[in-house]
């Protein structure tokens, strides 16, 4: 039964948990961090680690797409972003990098960024960035808005990419428009497709199921961090719970796994994941891999140079972020974020290292296992 609280005379809110109000419940018996495993598997795709750069250009390069993957992650490139609209996109970085470090007025920032998403989308430069990190060998994903999807992705199939993801800040298997063109049919459109779609965000079960229905092979659950660069919450009143909205999406995928009699569809957390301990959270929560956002881009191999913003941030009337620094000196390589050696005693590096070690002291040896991991909720 749910947890439904009185808000007011006859209304009621469901009770719902972050990621910061539960902690994991080691069981009674630990192995060596040597013997886990956080190897996973998205459609015909294996990855070393259980972790998507989200699709932002301050945070994914063509190169960094192919660092990550080499590092057995997945980058995935914002199709509608900087990218496949401009070939000098280090130096309109550079410059929107230097608005924002004079400006202390976010809004400069934005309407620069706003101006740069205004430029035309080329199918050439798309392109060359989705062959730049295919002929390197790595998985290559490129995410498209449910609006553009249709109009991008016979040239991003053309272009040879291996997945698609199909993001939005909440995104539903059911879109209802009148006097617009026709909107988006998920399941006639994944169906048509030679292509793997992963699709999000949600933020609840009912949400996850439809999706799921809809053939995609992997579901977003959030909308990315709602600490500082991600302003979600502020322009639209939304906001998810991760621990519960990933718990949901579980379940949501145990339910349909009962309806198809056995197809898994992967559950990817997108939201209020800064730390190794977050990570780890967020699997023992019911997910099967996490899309990372500020807390990779302090990487120095990050184009934004120690800047983050989210992808919503460019939007032309309601942008719902904001050009965030998270690295202000020496920047730590990738390799380092990802696997250490860490000298930070917070979990901001060696993200990787430790989920192994928090699966190793719970006793569980791959992430599908440290799902079933106990949890308690703080009081």
């Amino acid at each position: 039964m749910r947890d439904l609280v009185e808000i007011g005379m006859g209304r009621t809110a469901r009770r719902t948990y972050e990621l910061d109000d539960v902690d994991i419940v080691p069981s009674r018996r630990t192995r060596s961090s040597k013997e886990v495993s956080t190897a996973w598997q998205l459609d015909a795709y294996r990855f070393d680690i259980p972790v998507l750069a989200h699709p932002t250009d301050a945070l994914v390069s063509p190169e960094f797409a192919v660092e990550l993957g080499k590092a057995g992650g997945l980058g995935v490139i914002n199709g509608e972003g900087l990218w496949g609209r401009h070939a000098d996109v280090d130096a309109v970085i550079a410059r929107l990098v230097d608005i924002a470090e004079s400006d202390p007025d976010p809004s400069a920032a934005i309407a620069y960024l706003q101006e740069l998403h205004a430029a035309p989308l080329q199918a050439d430069l798309l392109a060359a960035a989705v062959a730049q990190v295919r002929d390197s060998g790595v998985t290559t994903a490129v995410r498209v808005s449910p609006q553009n999807a249709r109009a991008l992705t016979p040239e991003l199939v053309k272009a040879g990419v291996d997945l698609l993801v199909v993001h939005g800040t909440i995104i539903s298997a059911e879109h209802v428009a009148h006097g617009e063109s026709e909107p988006l049919n998920l399941k006639t459109f994944i169906s048509e497709l030679d292509v793997p779609v992963v699709a999000g965000g949600v933020s609840d079960h009912r949400t996850a199921l439809h999706l799921m229905r809809t053939g995609a092979a992997g579901v977003i659950v959030g909308f990315g961090s709602t600490h500082g660069a991600t302003t979600t919450s502020a322009s639209l009143g939304i906001g998810v719970p991760m621990a519960t909205a990933i718990a949901d999406a579980a379940a949501a995928r145990r339910d349909y796994l009962d309806e198809t009699g056995g197809r898994y569809v992967h559950v990817i957390a997108d939201g209020d994941i800064e730390t190794s301990g977050d990570l780890a959270k967020a699997i023992a929560c019911g997910a099967d891999a996490a899309m990372l956002g500020a807390p990779l881009a302090i990487a120095a191999e990050a184009p934004g140079s120690g800047w983050y913003w989210p992808s919503a941030a460019a939007h032309p009337s309601l942008p719902r972020g904001t050009a965030l620094q998270v690295a202000f000196d020496e920047r730590p390589s990738l390799a380092r974020v990802l696997s250490g050696p860490s000298d930070d005693p917070y979990g901001s590096l060696n993200f990787v290292g430790g989920l192994r070690r928090a699966m190793a002291k719970s006793g569980y040896s791959d992430l599908k296992e440290f799902q079933k991991v106990g949890l308690s909720v703080r009081a």
